[in-house]
């Protein structure tokens, strides 16, 4: 039995404790600053974030940096560990009450990381700007690429509850100004050499995971490479929600996803990907992508002007990944195409979709080494590997336009096994043509056809809006000009037909396709459009419906 003078000792000990472990601000500020302060007030700052690296922080400590200020070095979290109910928090507050105030800006040139999280959980960052262009001469370069916020599992344990929020990345670039990349370069999978990127997150242990990620409301602008990044091992990284971001100018894809599991991407507006407006940058790259992920949400995204002479679609599924779901999306201009789906792909929907003049690329014209495509499923599964088409595959209810100055280009690769293509509007102007998947090689028998197909349905411009020379074709389509409020526009309701009578309650219900025992991510019945128009028990065609 304890004794009474160990239970009073004992007490002491526990109230110290407890009053040690009591959560601190910590504030920084560059000009007003100095590390041999606490950091505890505005009165007694600390001067660098690389002091903040130095502190073993606590659940609920802040680290308040001062706006309107500039750092000039990145600052980095390992194993530091919030709570769930107090997490520790990384902001920028309004240091002078009385005048207008911009976020802290953290220039980290040279640096590997303007933001590192390493083996954290609990961890909020927000409201800051961050940049890092190139590197100072003769500091040596070591690192293998340059990241505005990383997000890193190096241990064994558990990564969770990582929020990044109203973050600013910008003019993020591994190489100085002037240097230029082979052109051969943008013609690798995904680059060979160092680059810039926005936010990554990376779990390259497939023991462990990285859990509820949330990445929202950040800004991300011209960077070397991606915008948006995950890499898991094994689908490790899970339960992320990427929300309400823009990402423009990026040298690669806008946002792209590998090994996860449990997405949701959701009401981002992503533009000029693949830019190559910048002689450091990749130059190629979709609005979005994905590939060996599992049960992603992709809904109300913009994807606008994606270039690059490969790929560079609006948003691509590439191989080996299942239940991919896009839905209520607007897709333009983009040079790749709109719907594409690569090989080993199971239970795949574009459903809801509005897509407008994508797909203009032409195979050999300024370095394009792929037709673009409106329409391709292909039977890639990686190099020096047996074709594989893309396996119950649902392509319903998109408004799919393209003006007189396409040409619309279709490849439907005859190792596809479930194709359901129904109830869309293919509102074509010019002339269709069927191309070959460019990372296709033809089987010696060439009159072998895509299995288990569907499609049926769909409203044609004319007869000729669909080529004769495409393998698969509509058993039931219809023909007529539904006649947009405004073709051309990057709006939704700008694809509303005025001839309601070709359309509404036209379409088919949707079923699982014969041999499809797995079923989808979600119902293949939708209560409303993109709009919030009700979608009622018979379904319109295209991707819109009308107000009762």
């Amino acid at each position: 039995m304890m004794s009474n003078k160990l239970k009073l000792l004992y007490l002491i000990v526990c109230v110290s404790c407890h009053q040690l472990a009591v959560a601190h601000d910590y504030y920084v500020h560059p000009e007003l600053g100095d590390n041999s302060n606490t950091g505890f007030s505005k009165s007694v700052p600390l001067k660098t974030l690389a002091s903040i690296s130095k502190i073993k922080l606590l659940p609920g400590d802040r680290v308040l940096l001062a706006s309107n200020q500039y750092y000039k070095t990145g600052i980095r979290l390992i194993n530091q560990n919030g709570t769930e109910n107090n997490p520790i928090t990384i902001t920028t507050i309004n240091w002078d009450t009385d005048i207008s105030s911009n976020p802290a800006i953290i220039n980290f040139k040279g640096e590997a990381n303007g933001i590192l999280i390493q083996d954290c959980s609990f961890i909020e960052v927000s409201n800051i700007w961050v940049t890092g262009d190139g590197f100072f001469k003769n500091s040596g370069q070591k690192s293998k690429m340059r990241c505005g916020v990383l997000v890193i599992n190096t241990h064994s344990r558990k990564m969770m509850n990582i929020t990044i929020k109203n973050i600013t990345v910008f003019d993020v670039f591994y190489e100085n100004n002037g240097f230029t990349r082979g052109k051969n370069e943008v013609k690798t999978a995904n680059g060979t050499q160092k680059y810039g990127w926005g936010i990554r997150v990376i779990n390259k242990n497939p023991k462990t995971s990285i859990d509820l990620v949330n990445i929202e409301n950040c800004h991300i602008k011209n960077v070397a490479h991606t915008g948006i990044k995950l890499s898991g091992n094994n689908k490790n990284i899970t339960q992320v929600k990427i929300s309400g971001n823009k990402v423009e100018g990026t040298g690669g894809p806008g946002i792209q996803m590998s090994g996860v599991n449990n997405t949701t991407v959701v009401n981002n507006f992503v533009t000029h990907s693949g830019s190559h407006d910048d002689t450091r940058k990749w130059g190629r790259g979709s609005g979005l992508w994905t590939w060996g992920a599992s049960n992603v949400l992709i809904e109300k995204n913009k994807f606008l002007y994606a270039n690059g002479p490969g790929d560079s679609a609006g948003a691509h599924i590439d191989f080996n990944c299942n239940n991919i779901v896009l839905q209520y999306n607007i897709s333009a201009y983009n040079a790749g195409g709109f719907c594409e789906i690569l090989g080993n792909n199971y239970n795949c929907i574009y459903r809801y979709n509005i897509s407008v003049n994508d797909g203009y690329r032409v195979k050999g014209v300024n370095g394009a080494f792929q037709e673009g495509k409106i329409l391709w499923l292909s039977g890639y599964q990686g190099t020096n590997k047996k074709r594989k088409g893309p396996v119950n595959s649902y392509i319903y209810n998109n408004t799919i336009y393209c003006d007189s100055s396409i040409v619309a280009k279709i490849a439907i690769d005859n190792t596809s096994n479930g194709v359901l293509i129904a109830n869309n509007i293919f509102h074509i102007l010019g002339s269709t043509k069927a191309v070959l998947g460019d990372q296709y090689k033809p089987d010696t028998v060439e009159d072998i056809l895509a299995k288990n197909v569907l499609f049926k349905n769909n409203l044609f411009l004319r007869e000729s809006s669909w080529s004769a020379e495409i393998s698969i074709k509509d058993t039931e389509p219809i023909f007529g000009n539904s006649n947009f409020t405004n073709a051309g526009g990057l709006e939704a309701k700008d694809y509303l037909p005025k001839n309601s009578y070709l359309v509404k309650n036209k379409g088919i219900y949707i079923e699982l396709l014969s041999n499809d025992s797995n079923g989808l991510l979600e119902s293949l019945s939708l209560k409303e459009d993109i709009l919030g128009t009700p979608i009622l028990d018979i379904p319109s065609i295209g991707a819109l419906e009308f107000k009762e």
